[in-house]
């Protein structure tokens, strides 16, 4: 195998119903369900395990009025990923769903830009409506981790190992970043929370919390071109990437699903 070529793993672990016109600025004029999934997604390949974001716990399930269906190191262990093994997370951005369970990966090295780090502590968290999708604890255990000298930061686009980058796309949150993986079907985008739900890309929709709608907006485009082709973008929250995508092993259906080999077809 190559050295730059890996395998991706969609972990689901928990969810939300909610209403459709939840899911966009302006609502929508349908009435129905549309819930979103939360996802942590393991990476495997020459440079061992990588994981991209980190999820929340049960108590900020409890706290935030979510489900969790199976805690993400069971998800992990599942795909003989040990926590304590990892040696690289990315955070794509410092909101509750995705930067939780920091404690799960003692040995890593946590992969943030300096833009989000500046963000969640700076002046704008003075305004109550922005730090709506922020914990304080979960801010402050990223500081802890910078101090001890577990803080790798990037500025816009940078490799993490041969493969791998980070693209800073903000929008959703200032310093929001997407991870691109070389996989034997081409560049696969994980978007995370650039593109919450594949409608949002295909319409050009925009999820109702925003840093910056234009940002937003600019990102579909960008993440189209970083991906091999439109069908290489995995939005961060749909439902849908676990019908589109085969199951990672026979059982974990509606689990964990492979990302690097080819969507169903529809």
């Amino acid at each position: 195998m190559s050295d730059d070529i890996h395998e991706i793993y969609a972990i689901k672990y928990g969810r939300h119903e909610r209403k459709k016109a939840e899911n966009y600025i302006g609502g929508d004029p349908h009435d129905g369900q549309e819930p979103i999934d939360y996802f942590v997604w393991a990476i495997k390949g020459p440079s061992g395990s990588i994981v991209v974001d980190t999820g929340f716990d049960e108590a900020m399930a409890r706290k935030r009025g979510r489900m969790i269906s199976h805690p993400i190191a069971e998800g992990l262990k599942a795909i003989d990923v040990a926590p304590d093994s990892v040696k690289n997370v990315i955070i794509s951005h410092l909101h509750y769903d995705h930067c939780g369970n920091y404690d799960t990966f003692p040995n890593a090295r946590f992969h943030v830009q300096d833009t989000e780090m500046a963000y969640a502590t700076g002046r704008c968290m003075c305004h109550q409506h922005l730090r709506i999708p922020f914990e304080e604890e979960d801010v402050v255990a990223m500081v802890r981790k910078v101090f001890a000298g577990r803080v790798h930061f990037h500025d816009g686009a940078e490799a993490i190992v041969p493969g791998i980058a980070v693209h800073k796309i903000g929008g959703h949150s200032k310093g929001l970043q997407c991870v691109t993986v070389k996989t034997k079907r081409g560049t696969v985008v994980l978007a995370s929370d650039t593109a919450h739900l594949y409608a949002h890309i295909e319409q050009g929709r925009v999820f109702p919390i925003t840093y910056n709608v234009g940002e937003v907006l600019d990102g579909y485009e960008t993440l189209r071109r970083l991906g091999s082709s439109p069908d290489h973008v995995v939005p961060g929250h749909d439902p849908k990437v676990l019908q589109r995508y085969p199951a990672a092993r026979p059982g974990m259906e509606g689990w964990i699903a492979r990302l690097d080999i080819e969507p169903k077809a529809s």
